[in-house]
């Protein structure tokens, strides 16, 4: 049986956790609003029309905060058609995903059900065909006190107290040829700079986000990052990135392997906001916004041949991925990403919350269910928190297409000082079982507090017939040695290993 062992030392410290890294995405696309977390005729919806259902499982899964209200579908969208009088809410055609939009669900609604949701809240404004205006008066009505045109239209419709929504991202993958009002970076840069200042006008307090590329392999990255961060720098305080991947066809050892190009991305936008912030003599450090990110199992052909043989319905069932096992695992992986990198990712959005992509899975008038990928992330969520420590980890690598030293466990360790916790994300990424040694130096380790293990023998396997398929175990196999502990990695598996510390 092959090994690897690893080693962490108290004194040696990665980032902190910003909560917000647990962060997900509503979008008016497809079910992911309409009979995803707002059915008014459903029998669990509340006196807003919110599926109770859906907001415990929201709840379960440890969301802190939700990106509102896209995605592609922002870049052509009005606000003011989704606020007031529903009977005087416009029906409007979506361009973005050929469908209907009523305009029954917007700003408010979203803000009862994240209150409800216990969320932060993310908005986007539309710099694809809007601009400044509309995102100022966005920022108006949203966060003026009173005493305005758009503070005042808010409390007309009943809401008295402004929200004070405190990040703001200027458009939605504005590099992408895709995106309705897509812009080179020289013109995405000024209009953002522009927005930004206005915006920071209106309410000084809040933090922005400027777009930054849409993929690893968009043939402008990273030169989108290099030339809009030119203009827009000094004025914005996070720069978001996106990132979705497939390739399940290509082969287990190269899918799972796909976590490496996406710390390469994080490393590379890294060093091109550095390269920035020398070149403009600037003290401020750029973080990240992982605003969009997850597995994508469809092909692009298929995704749009939906929109395009029957298009302009509304909510439509869209690109309803199910989740496998073997997605669960790179899944993970590159939710690992934002624990490893934390010292500069501050923002994460798991994409999306609901039908598409989703965690959790609706039936229109009926049940609810969660995939696979729902439990890593809420486990993540919840015990997450603190400090990552760095590590030194020796295990078997091998090769694939692309990737030419692939570890065999991926790995990531949080020191937890307010419950005196350590706590171990761990990732087998091949077929085999090994033997998994930690050192843990400079800790004092009372007991092994649990070990929950997520597995599947067949890799392919889903929760879509039989829901509780695939759920975790919690195996008794941690052998606590003094302050080190060894156990058996089952193959193709996420685990999560719980020190208590003196």
């Amino acid at each position: 049986m092959k090994k690897a062992q690893l080693i962490v030392n108290r004194n040696f410290t990665g980032g902190e956790i910003d909560k917000r890294i647990y962060s997900s995405f509503v979008e008016h696309m497809g079910r992911v609003i309409y009979s995803g977390i707002y059915e008014p005729t459903h029998p669990t919806a509340d006196e807003d029309g919110f599926r109770y259902d859906v907001l415990e499982k929201v709840k379960e899964m440890g969301v802190t905060g939700i990106r509102y209200p896209g995605g592609n579908f922002v870049s052509c969208y009005d606000w003011r058609d989704g606020v007031g009088p529903r009977h005087l809410r416009p029906r409007k055609l979506e361009l973005a995903w050929r469908s209907i939009e009523t305009n029954e669900f917007g700003t408010n609604e979203f803000m009862r059900w994240a209150g409800k949701a216990g969320i932060e809240p993310i908005f986007a404004v539309n710099l694809g065909t809007k601009g400044i205006e509309n995102a100022v008066s966005l920022v108006e009505y949203c966060n003026i006190p009173g005493g305005t045109k758009y503070s005042d239209l808010r409390r007309e419709h009943g809401i008295e107290q402004p929200y004070n929504i405190k990040t703001w991202c200027l458009g939605n993958e504005m590099d992408g040829d895709w995106q309705i009002g897509h812009k080179t970076a020289e013109e995405y840069g000024r209009l953002a700079q522009e927005t930004a200042k206005a915006i920071k006008q209106v309410d000084s307090s809040i933090k922005v986000v400027s777009c930054g590329s849409s993929k690893s392999d968009m043939v402008t990255y990273p030169d989108w990052e290099a030339i809009s961060l030119n203009y827009t720098y000094d004025y914005v305080d996070y720069i978001a990135l996106h990132q979705y991947y497939g390739g399940q066809e290509k082969g287990t050892e190269f899918f799972l392997a796909q976590s490496l190009d996406m710390e390469n991305y994080i490393r590379t936008v890294i060093g091109t906001c550095d390269f920035v912030k020398a070149k403009k003599r600037s003290r401020k450090d750029l973080y990240i916004s992982f605003d969009e990110w997850g597995v994508w199992s469809m092909p692009d052909t298929e995704v749009a041949a939906q929109v395009d043989e029957t298009p302009w319905q509304v909510a439509p069932h869209l690109s309803e991925q199910i989740y496998s096992m073997e997605d669960t695992l790179l899944f993970s992986s590159m939710l690992m990403n934002f624990l490893k990198f934390s010292d500069r990712v501050k923002i994460a959005c798991q994409s999306l919350l609901t039908n598409i992509s989703a965690a959790i899975m609706t039936e229109k008038n009926g049940e609810v269910w969660v995939q696979p990928i729902y439990y890593p992330f809420a486990y993540t969520s919840k015990y997450g928190r603190g400090t990552v420590l760095q590590e030194v980890f020796k295990c078997p690598v091998y090769a694939c297409e692309r990737f030419e030293e692939v570890p065999y466990i991926d790995s990531v360790t949080v020191h937890n000082d307010e419950t005196k916790e350590l706590v171990y994300f761990q990732v087998n990424r091949t077929g085999e079982f090994l033997n998994i040694f930690a050192e843990n130096q400079e800790f004092q380790v009372e007991t092994v507090i649990e070990h929950i293990c997520l597995s599947s023998e067949d890799i392919k396997a889903t929760n879509l017939h039989n829901h509780g398929l695939i759920k975790p175990d919690f195996p008794e196999d941690v052998t606590l040695k003094g302050n080190s502990f060894e156990y058996i990695i089952k193959p193709y598996s996420w685990n999560m290993i719980r020190l208590k510390l003196v």
